[in-house]
């Protein structure tokens, strides 16, 4: 399958942190979400890719044909959004405006005053603005998925667009990945980080699962929802199964755990029920075991 972002041998190191080594492919045409615990190196991932930051080490692959996050033709391909302090706190729409149509051919100054109105934030043809310090976190993250959204891209990378905005507006980023990738025909692609996975399950068509700086797991949804299982059961039948769970959690009164499909007949006979995983329950079981929580 072809990719629209690939990395190989990706390495940044920081005194108390280090990223990688990490080879990945995010496929072409996609939802993708960058899912991890705090600390798990999302954004530093995110920067990297997006050329805030530099890797200490390896090599990342954009559209199959450049190296250089930089460059001009990266550049205008790749709209990016940061989780807070995207713009100077004393900016109002209209400065935004102005500097994206500086530093981008593909925006789109109606566009962005149109998709304002959209997210429920003043327009930059509003007579009266307000600057970013004096709008709530959800306005200023509504305001700069506005501004990404006006330019004419290939992909989307952005971290944490759901984090501070609260369900209903979630549900509404949602329907503008589908339509941007709609809009693509195959073409464009969303790669984004959250903590939120639930509400921003029906736009994650791929999850890159991460831990202390590692990928622990990557796959479609789909896919991965048939290869791991939840297990559920009675604590006396616990000491049976859990050398068949990953990870798991018990008390007095029930056990819970992931395990990967392919035991799903042994744990029925010790008499556990199991399921197919929503992306929720999936995430918690494998950033459990990532942190060697049994």
């Amino acid at each position: 399958m072809e990719s629209i972002i690939s990395a190989s041998g990706l390495v940044k190191s920081y005194s108390k942190f280090t990223l990688g080594q990490l080879s990945f492919s995010i496929p072409k045409g996609f939802s993708t979400a960058l899912i991890g615990a705090n600390g798990a190196g999302k954004t530093t991932l995110i920067d990297i890719l997006c050329g805030v930051i530099h890797a200490s080490e390896g090599k990342i692959n954009y559209f199959g044909e450049s190296s250089d996050p930089d460059s001009p033709a990266v550049r205008e391909r790749v709209g990016y959004c940061a989780a807070a302090g995207f713009f100077p706190t004393n900016w109002k729409p209209k400065n935004i405006a102005s500097s994206f149509e500086i530093a981008y051919k593909n925006f789109d100054r109606e566009k962005f005053a149109r998709l304002c109105g959209e997210l429920g934030v003043e327009s930059h043809l509003a007579k009266k603005q307000l600057p970013m310090y004096k709008l709530s976190d959800g306005n200023r993250m509504r305001t700069a998925l506005a501004a990404v959204f006006a330019r004419e891209t290939d992909v989307l990378i952005l971290d944490e667009p759901g984090s501070s905005l609260d369900p209903l507006m979630r549900d509404r980023l949602c329907d503008k990945f589908r339509e941007y990738l709609d809009r693509g025909d195959g073409e464009k692609s969303v790669i984004f980080s959250t903590h939120n996975i639930a509400d921003m399950e029906n736009a994650t068509d791929y999850a890159v699962f991460m831990g202390n700086g590692k990928i622990i797991e990557t796959g479609f949804v789909d896919d991965l929802k048939e290869k791991y299982i939840i297990v559920r059961g009675d604590p006396e039948k616990f000491p049976a199964a859990r050398e068949l769970l990953l990870s798991y959690s018990s008390n007095s009164t029930t056990f819970e755990g992931l395990a990967y499909a392919e035991n799903s007949e042994k744990l029925r006979l010790l008499g556990a029920v199991t399921e197919h995983p929503t992306l929720q329950t999936l995430s918690v079981g494998l950033l459990k075991y990532a942190e060697g929580k049994r």
